[in-house]
């Protein structure tokens, strides 16, 4: 939406701010504990009124409990964006699973203490010779590590008026949420998988000790759960929109952490051109040791 209204085009502006509504109302609220910013919602109202979208205008001001005052930009405008802290990085663990072996070659895999059960039918299996040696596996799954960001909050000040930046994106709970969501999937995936290695190794062992035991060193050497990660994604993005005076404009932007001694402020110079939209990116790595583990 920012991008089309910048080109001018506030029609796909307008259809694209909508879009972005929804998906912070509907999804983002829910899965994420994104709400939808403030900023958006005026975005929302000023590409409706500019289209001459006028019931449009009168829905979203009713559904937001906004009156909506056109002003015209004398000065242009500054797009600022925080990327605040580092993302989560992958880690591994493991988890034991024992085999509750039932009728006609079926088996569940099962983990008590987190309350996991996984059955599959498997008599198809079990003339390999293996899966009856079988008393548990053990699998190895991917795990975030969440790095809390140092500065809790931000606001940016210009001529007086101070202007909070709202979160637009949390990628931290993001990355949580998509592993919770795929790992039931790729636990039972896992579990299957490396059950066939572990009776295939038996099987073998039943033949050949020195190859069975040649297979098992393999296999538990390939057995790693995928930790690849984006490092160096921020923890969250937040931003705000503010209008600019023609001509040179001082804006503070203060860094709050939680204690006041080691607030952190920077000082920038923009320029204010009539039609003009400037942007601005800062991005602070600063972050809290390794606290929580998933």
């Amino acid at each position: 939406g920012i991008t089309y209204e910048f080109a001018g085009d506030v029609n796909n502006a307008f259809i694209a701010y909508r879009n972005a509504f929804q998906a912070y109302d509907e999804e983002y609220k829910k899965n994420f504990n994104t709400d939808v910013p403030m900023q958006l919602k005026k975005d929302l109202l000023r590409t409706a009124y500019l289209n001459g979208f006028t019931d449009e205008l009168e829905k979203y001001e009713k559904k937001f409990s906004i009156k909506y005052i056109h002003q015209e930009r004398v000065g242009g405008e500054l797009i600022f964006f925080w990327h605040n802290g580092l993302g989560p990085v992958k880690d591994e663990w493991s988890v034991n699973f024992f085999l509750v072996k039932g009728q006609g070659g079926a088996v569940t895999f099962v983990n008590e203490e987190l309350g996991l059960s996984f059955p599959f039918p498997l008599a198809s299996q079990e003339g390999t010779g293996g899966w009856s040696d079988l008393k548990f596996v053990r699998a190895a799954f991917p795990k975030y590590l969440e790095r809390k960001p140092y500065y809790q909050s931000g606001e940016l000040s210009i001529g007086g008026q101070k202007f909070p930046l709202e979160k637009a994106e949390d990628i931290n709970e993001i990355a949580f949420k998509t592993l919770e969501d795929r790992m039931v999937r790729e636990l039972g995936n896992s579990l299957l998988r490396l059950a066939v290695k572990q009776a295939a190794e038996k099987a073998v062992s039943k033949k050949n000790g020195n190859l069975g035991a040649l297979l098992s060193v393999w296999d538990a050497l390939s057995e790693k759960a995928d930790t690849r990660n984006w490092q160096v994604l921020p923890y969250q993005i937040s931003y705000a929109r503010v209008a600019l005076a023609e001509g040179n404009n001082q804006v503070t932007f203060k860094l709050y952490s939680p204690q006041k001694s080691r607030d952190k402020t920077e000082i920038f110079n923009f320029k204010g051109e009539k039609g003009k939209t400037l942007f601005h990116i800062y991005q602070n790595v600063e972050s809290l040791p390794l606290q929580k583990v998933y």
